[in-house]
């Protein structure tokens, strides 16, 4: 039998054997390295169909979406709290409001920027993940080209200096081409949806100014109210604001973010006026002598079905230590303040048992949206005369001052 000495034993073990052992390694290194096109592939589908549906409930769908996950919900709760801390910080109340006011608008900006964002990196990691993409020089481009390849396709641009060269390649770059068109339209139709919604639901809470006070309130509501001569003028005003509980509810659960929006001026807001509202119908629920309640009792029901879906679209959390906006005391003050103006609670029953009942039903909700979106609750009456929006300017006491020996009619208040 042919024998080999040591030498070429080892020659032969260092030679052979040593090229099998490279190739087993070459063959380990390079099954990590087959697969990570197809992760990227995956990783990349998910992502677009993640951002895509996303988009679609948030824009398209009309109705409150119940899914745990999403990326609009994941993108407000991680933006603001840090936002109302920040605005905890300023201790002056205007510059607070002013702060608080943008979030709003830029988180929708925000918003759709993360969403073109997601769209361009997903396209990036399928494009890498599927292969068919050169270069002019005719080299493969690696990651960092694709994910430039696929924002000059998303926006349109089409410089062409990376050229799908395959079927399913080509397939993608008109898809995303036609998504960016898509991304497009949406941001000149969503954004004026948004604005258009905010703007209904402000022209109510302007009008509300001369009928309930600045801040409102429910006793001063009633007081002014109660100088109608019939009973329609109150009956009138519940309508239109039960009209407007639903348009706030419709218009916040397809537009979340319509939530954040805050009024322009700095003691109104949208959760104010339906916390006066409830407020005012409660009473009128409790009972007020020679007044009918129909209307109350609708428009109640529908403040109220808004007051709490809106805390859900918010994510607010119960809070069983809330502070309570109406104590004993306050309430035989507030009695005494409509009974001035003959207004007479009625005196069946436990009118102030009956008005915690109904209390019970709204109150722990509107605190719960107050604390989240660190907007102030209204009281139940001012304890000092307050003057009206339309009653102060800046000018006031200069035009006062002006004539000889008069004095300034109103103070100017910064409610701006």
């Amino acid at each position: 039998m042919f024998q080999c000495g040591r030498g070429e034993s080892a020659f032969w073990q260092g030679g052979l054997g040593g090229r099998i052992g490279m190739s087993l390694l070459s063959a380990r290194l390079k099954a990590p390295m087959a697969a990570i096109p197809i992760l990227c592939f995956l990783a990349g589908l998910l992502l677009l169909v993640a951002v895509l549906l996303d988009a679609l409930e948030t824009v398209v769908l009309p109705r409150r979406v119940r899914r745990h996950f999403r990326l609009t919900s994941w993108f407000y709760r991680l933006t603001w709290g840090p936002w109302a801390a920040i605005a905890r910080l300023m201790p002056e109340q205007g510059r607070r409001e002013a702060f608080l006011g943008y979030f709003g608008p830029v988180s929708l900006i925000c918003l759709l920027a993360l969403w073109a964002a997601g769209l361009i990196v997903g396209f990036a990691l399928v494009q890498y993940g599927s292969g068919g993409h050169l270069k002019l020089s005719g080299t493969v481009p690696g990651f960092g080209l694709l994910l430039y390849h696929s924002g000059e396709t998303f926006f349109t641009l089409g410089y062409g200096d990376i050229v799908p060269s395959s079927g399913f390649s080509r397939f993608l770059a008109v898809l995303e081409a036609g998504l960016g068109f898509a991304f497009l339209g949406i941001v000149v139709g969503y954004l004026p949806t948004i604005y258009s919604a905010f703007s209904r639901r402000e022209i109510e809470i302007a009008l509300l100014d001369a009928r309930a006070g600045s801040p409102p309130t429910a006793a001063e509501l009633l007081r002014r109210y109660c100088r109608c001569s019939t009973d329609d003028g109150l009956d009138r005003i519940f309508a239109a604001w039960e009209r407007w509980s639903a348009e706030v509810l419709e218009s916040h659960l397809s537009y979340p973010v319509l939530s954040f929006f805050r009024s322009q001026h700095n003691n109104q807001s949208w959760l104010a006026a339906l916390t006066t509202i409830l407020d005012a119908t409660a009473l009128v629920l409790v009972g007020i002598d020679g007044m009918p309640n129909e209307q109350a009792k609708m428009t109640f029901a529908m403040a109220r079905h808004a007051a709490v879906d809106l805390s859900q679209v918010v994510a607010a959390t119960y809070d069983p230590h809330f502070s309570d906006r109406l104590s004993g005391d306050g309430f035989a003050s507030l009695r005494q303040s409509l009974a001035e103006k003959g207004l007479t609670l009625s005196s069946e029953g436990d009118a102030e048992a009956r008005l915690a009942s109904l209390r019970a039903m709204y109150e722990p909700y509107v605190h719960a949206i107050a604390r989240r979106l660190r907007i102030a609750l209204p009281p139940w009456m001012h304890a000092k005369k307050t003057p009206d929006n339309w009653k102060v300017a800046p000018w006031d006491d200069r035009i006062a001052n002006r004539s000889a020996g008069a004095t300034a009619a109103y103070r100017s208040d910064d409610h701006f």
